[in-house]
């Protein structure tokens, strides 16, 4: 084709070739400017239905005119040479390459987003975008290209045609269901041969970001199956993000990248709102000294009680200048039928969402706290699994069923299978760099494995030497850099609790047997008067909810555990307990445990049953120091408050 002059069209190169056709460069000599020649190849241009697809897409990008959107000039026919062609703005620069430096990207994202939305609102639906499809020009400006597989968004019956494309992925059953647009930028809908709308653009979309932020395509594989199916049932592996990347645009790729179509963004122009919107503040580890949020409540079962608890984010751990008294509101709901089974409650970290599992047959259910009834998650029955988890956004639930680990959106989707799993589990965490640690069996220890799924990593391996059998119960710590879990020895509820660096490698144990437990927990609750970064570990055991001082920097704990609650459910033997703490201080428990059977509830800091005493370590103890004395917290009716000038914590009427 160079150096042939088609029309007043004189061809000088060849560009590249595209889904519909080649693309050649050429130099309009009538009005002196260079332009753009995507030819139909000559077996497809004999091809009527080939051809009214080529000549829609000249009808197509003749409605849009808009500065950051390549211009069509005009469609040509030549019969003597069974050739037919558009004539296109002519694009200089590079196509869109990742990653993209964090300060250019709000200024590229802007201008695709205005690009897009001006094809949106003119009825067109791309259908093909992709950074091969992108060009930043010399002076930075950005240009959409090859509207060749856009649709209108009223469909017309040529979407249903089949086509020999290249950019055909792949065809379903039949020559009337085609797969149109590149495998690893289709939309989960597109993946499955169904009707593509502009949500499917704003999937698209997400992959781009995806892959100008980690500089790798999101979706990409070694064959088109292999795109195809993680994009069906798999998520990007966010780990691949720069650090720095800021929380909103990360908002933004989640709502983008959501596989059920009616969860997506319903318009491109709302990640222009998201891609402005302010970043949030950062919410302190330390609890806020105002009351707890009245939401926070307690739950209890005809048959197996379950309750959820709003505390004070101090407990009982820290001595305020003015004591305020802090309410728990009380709230009672019959739960389904569990037969005698584990509940296995799970509460996210903001504690505004519980799971559990129940019913006949056993499923997770999920209540919102500030909705009466729990619904059934689809997907989830269970037989021998369970134990759910959250994501640090409450927006996923993890859980295990079958031998396998699995996920599923809190709202309702697909469940997704992450990895193998133990066939009787012991645990799971999922941390806030993408990863999710669990506790791989016995005779193993904790695997660490991406929250999008893949082969799990080994951490840890117990030491026989040590009589160690197993390490379970993780519990990712705040910044992600180590993990709590607990070292089965075969003792039960006399089980070491032990804390992991991820950062390092190095291992330590915290709670010796003697005094140990199960399944670690961590709640923030403050710094104490040294400055130290000071939490709490909670841990079960024998019935009892313990709770030890922690320096979350120094990965040490200091002082001496003691009972905060009596009469929660779990087995030593098996090392599960049935509780679950959120960052707000509220807690969840089915009551049980060693004690026997009870509907009683407790608060740290609120009501309860009548008035004793209760000593407790609080931050003004030196390290090491040894309270005496404990009752039981459900046994407490009156407002709590520590008494001035004494470690004691002692209830008035």
């Amino acid at each position: 084709m160079t150096g042939r002059t088609l029309a007043h069209y004189q061809v000088t190169g060849k560009l590249g070739a595209g889904g519909m056709g080649e693309v050649w460069r050429a130099r309009d000599t009538r009005l002196n400017r260079d332009v753009a020649l995507k030819f139909l190849p000559t077996a497809f241009a004999q091809d009527p239905e080939r051809l009214a697809r080529f000549e829609r897409e000249a009808q197509v990008l003749a409605q849009l005119n808009h500065q950051n959107i390549a211009a069509i000039y005009g469609f040509e026919q030549d019969s003597q040479e069974c050739l037919c062609y558009l004539v296109l703005e002519y694009v200089p620069g590079e196509t869109l390459k990742g990653p993209v430096p964090l300060e250019d990207l709000p200024a590229v994202l802007a201008q695709l987003i205005d690009g897009i939305e001006e094809a949106h609102e003119k009825g067109v639906v791309h259908r093909d975008l992709k950074p091969a499809n992108v060009k930043i020009t010399p002076e930075g400006k950005l240009k959409v290209l090859d509207f060749g597989l856009a649709k209108a968004l009223a469909g017309d019956p040529i979407d249903q045609v089949a086509s020999n494309s290249p950019t055909l992925a792949a065809s379903l059953l039949t020559r009337g269901a085609m797969l149109l647009g590149t495998a690893a930028y289709m939309s989960p809908e597109q993946a499955r041969g169904k009707p593509a709308d502009k949500r499917s653009d704003i999937f698209a979309f997400g992959s781009v970001l995806y892959e100008m932020l980690a500089g790798k395509q999101a979706f990409g594989g070694e064959t088109i199956s292999d795109s195809l199916a993680a994009i069906l049932t798999k998520e990007p592996d966010r780990s691949r993000l720069p650090e720095a990347t800021p929380a909103k645009l990360r908002r933004l790729l989640d709502r983008c990248l959501e596989k059920d179509v009616r969860l997506r963004l319903r318009d491109i122009g709302e990640a222009r709102i998201l891609l402005h919107a302010p970043e949030p503040e950062e919410v302190p580890l330390a609890p806020d000294p105002r009351p707890p949020v009245r939401w926070r409540a307690v739950w209890a079962l005809s048959t197996i009680a379950l309750a959820a608890v709003a505390a004070s984010a101090t407990w009982f751990l820290s001595r305020p200048p003015k004591p305020v008294q802090r309410p728990v509101t009380r709230l009672a709901t019959t739960l389904p039928e569990v037969g005698g089974r584990n509940i296995n409650p799970a509460i996210s970290r903001d504690g505004t969402r519980l799971a559990y599992r129940a019913g006949s047959p056993l499923r997770l259910y999920l209540r919102m706290m500030d909705q009466i009834e729990a619904k059934p998650i689809a997907g989830t029955e269970l037989g021998a699994g369970g134990l759910p988890f959250f994501s640090p956004d409450g927006q996923w639930i993890g859980f295990f069923q079958g031998g396998k680990l699995k996920k599923v959106q809190a709202l309702g989707g697909p469940t997704i299978t992450l990895c193998d799993a133990p066939t009787i589990p012991s645990g799971a965490s999922w941390g806030t760099d993408g990863n999710i640690i669990f506790g791989a069996g016995s005779p193993a220890g904790l695997a660490r494995v991406s929250a999008a799924g893949g082969k799990p990593q080994a951490l840890t391996a117990p030491d026989a030497k040590k009589g160690e059998r197993s390490h379970r119960w993780p519990a990712i710590l705040p910044g992600g850099q180590a993990v709590l879990f607990a070292i089965d020895g075969g003792a039960g509820d006399n089980a070491r609790i032990a804390v992991l660096s991820l950062r390092t490698g190095e291992q330590r144990v915290l709670i010796e047997g003697g005094t140990g437990g199960t399944r670690p927990s961590y709640v923030p609750t403050g710094p104490a008067p040294d400055g130290r970064g000071t939490g709490h570990v909670v841990y079960w055991r024998a019935g009892s909810l313990f709770a030890v001082p922690f320096d979350l920097d120094r990965l040490q704990v200091w002082g001496s555990p003691v009972p905060i609650l009596e009469g929660v459910s779990g087995s030593a033997s098996i090392g599960l307990a049935e509780y679950a703490l959120s960052d707000t201080g509220a807690l969840v428990y089915a009551p049980g445990g060693s004690k026997g059977a009870t509907t009683a509830w407790h608060g740290w800091t609120g009501r309860a049953r009548r008035s004793r005493c209760q000593r407790l370590p609080t931050p003004t103890s030196p390290p090491g120091s040894r309270p005496t004395g404990s009752a039981s917290p459900s046994a407490l009716e009156a407002p709590i408050r520590p008494t001035s000038g004494s470690t004691k914590w002692s209830a008035r009427p």
